[in-house]
């Protein structure tokens, strides 16, 4: 094994640490989200993305019970696999495929470039 690809490996599972310690509410997404690793790895941007949507949707998991119980169960999903240091399901990567640009360049902005991409994916 390369020391690339054990590098992908530590940050996968750090990243599913990181979703497990939002799912638990030990760390807010905003904490979350910048603690995530520069990485151009499809499984990390994956879980990016889909940490991005939860919060997005906070409004409708507390309206819908059955809506917040499935987004549970779709991010542990992604949380048990990456902490495991696999790759996630290609569909699962599918799902934010049109998003991906590299965790790290979301943040060259600050704030201001988080708030843009948010309003991007959101299509605002």
């Amino acid at each position: 094994m390369n020391r690339q690809n054990l590098q992908e490996i530590n940050d996968r599972k750090f990243v599913g640490r990181l979703i497990y310690s939002v799912l638990t509410e030990r760390r807010c997404v905003r904490e979350a989200i910048k603690l995530f690793p520069d990485s151009m790895d499809k499984n990390i941007e994956c879980a990016y993305h889909a940490l991005v949507h939860y919060e997005a949707d906070e409004d409708i998991r507390y309206r819908d019970i059955e809506y917040r119980e499935a987004q549970n169960d779709y991010l542990e999903e992604i949380a048990q696999t990456l902490s495991a240091g696999k790759e996630l399901p290609r569909n699962i990567i599918a799902d934010y495929e049109d998003y991906y640009k590299g965790t790290a360049s979301l943040w060259h902005d600050g704030w201001h470039g988080f708030l843009n991409e948010f309003k991007r994916f959101i299509n605002i």
